[in-house]
């Protein structure tokens, strides 16, 4: 039986290593090598705290303010916005009271298991290692900031997050270069930061040929299949034979999702970060802080800074004054980070209305899944989402229910 993995990103990776190991005979293919998408340039966070709903109302009131803001964390281009339509009345509607309390459980039933899935993949594989023992910062300018930010720690505590309330001098004893003006802090223990996170996916894709798994690259333009998979058809002119089929292409998922006629409504949140190898100062802890939008974490032999969110689809040239903008704005909490040895990347985060991922089999074609939509937590969902699809596609009994995550939810 062949299986194969579209996308070759974190989740791919970890998928075609979960089921290769199981005895499956797995290609994992890509339009490029692995992990060079959105696993390349994520901020490298497991981040247990952050499941909850975008569209609760805290976050899309100030949508309209932020839109109007050409530095504001949320960029629409204004070229794009007709094809948004469809898309933003669905993440409005997201908004209910009912309908929030099921997605926040929904995403805190993965969160819950990401760091503990995360460290016994990582240790299963050698590279427990790669992985922080510390954890992250919210920072909060005082408290009118930290009230504004209260329906986030409410969440938490209904859920059982750890977290630990600091006041600024407590957080400056932790992290010795945060700004004065920093009055108060959250430290979520179990928000840890991976080493390198293209680094993991590299060590995983080695990992999983080491057992016999095939990597190749190719384009996906179409499939042949019956009552069942048979073929993924490559822009070259190659027909790959496959009994299973796994999509798994971050925001390249759409187009092959219609093509299989499983529409979903995905699209892309451009993500950018400049990478600082000559930062002139030294962090334990990833730091966020949600009134300003951005993050900091502490990876790939310097320091990442990244946060901010464009909607322009996958075709536009990537705007890098995005970029600069949350160097600004982190230099506000370090004043001493010099942005020296700099590099900018821009990449495609695939988003879902309602933040909630899909991890299904298909409503219409026998060996078909689906793994797609993991938003801003594609790195911390990863491990459980391979725990998760592998047992699904192995005919076992999942260990969350994954009714919820069907792909014809919406």
């Amino acid at each position: 039986m062949v299986t194969i993995v579209v996308g070759a990103g974190v989740i791919g990776t970890a998928i075609a290593y979960d089921l290769q190991k199981s005895g499956r005979q797995v290609v994992l293919l890509d339009r490029d090598s692995p992990g060079r998408g959105a696993s390349f340039g994520n901020m490298a966070s497991i981040a247990v705290t952050e499941f909850m709903p975008a569209s609760r109302p805290a976050v899309w009131k100030q949508i309209p303010g932020w839109m109007l803001d050409p530095e504001g964390p949320v960029r629409v281009r204004p070229s794009y916005m007709p094809r948004l339509v469809p898309w933003f009345l669905r993440f409005i509607a997201a908004s209910r009271p009912s309908t929030l309390r099921s997605l926040e459980a929904q995403g805190a039933a993965l969160c819950q298991r990401s760091l503990s899935d995360t460290l016994a993949l990582l240790r299963e594989t050698g590279l427990q290692d790669q992985i922080s023992q510390q954890g992250c910062l919210s920072l909060y300018t005082d408290d009118a900031e930290f009230r504004a930010d209260r329906d986030h720690i409410e969440i938490l505590e209904r859920f059982g997050i750890a977290h630990e309330i600091l006041t600024g001098e407590q957080a400056r004893d932790l992290e010795p270069e945060l700004s004065p003006s920093i009055g108060k802090a959250v430290r979520f223990p179990d928000n840890r930061s991976m080493r390198d996170p293209y680094k993991l996916v590299l060590a995983l894709a080695q990992r999983f040929t080491a057992l016999g798994g095939r990597i190749e690259t190719g384009e996906v333009t179409g499939f042949a299949r019956d009552s069942a998979m048979r073929q993924v058809i490559l822009k070259d002119g190659r027909r790959l034979p496959a009994d299973e089929v796994v999509i798994c292409a971050g925001a390249f998922s759409r187009p092959l999702a219609q093509i299989l006629g499983e529409p979903i409504p995905l699209e892309t949140e451009r993500g950018y970060h400049t990478q600082i190898m000559s930062p002139g100062i030294s962090m334990q802890h990833s730091i966020i802080w949600p009134a300003r939008a951005f993050m900091v974490t502490p990876t790939a032999g310097g320091i990442r800074v990244g946060g901010t969110v464009e909607m322009a689809g996958l075709k536009a040239a990537p705007d890098y004054r995005r970029a600069k903008i949350t160097v600004a704005r982190a230099k506000t909490a370090l004043p001493k980070l010099q942005a020296q040895d700099c590099t900018e990347w821009m990449g495609h985060r695939p988003a879902l209305p309602d933040t909630v991922p899909i991890l299904s089999a298909s409503a219409k074609t026998r060996g078909l899944y689906y793994a797609t939509g993991h938003g801003h937590l594609g790195l911390t969902y990863a491990a459980t989402t391979a725990h998760l699809m592998g047992a699904l596609i192995r005919g076992e009994t999942p260990a969350v229910d994954l009714h919820p995550y069907r792909i014809n939810r919406f």
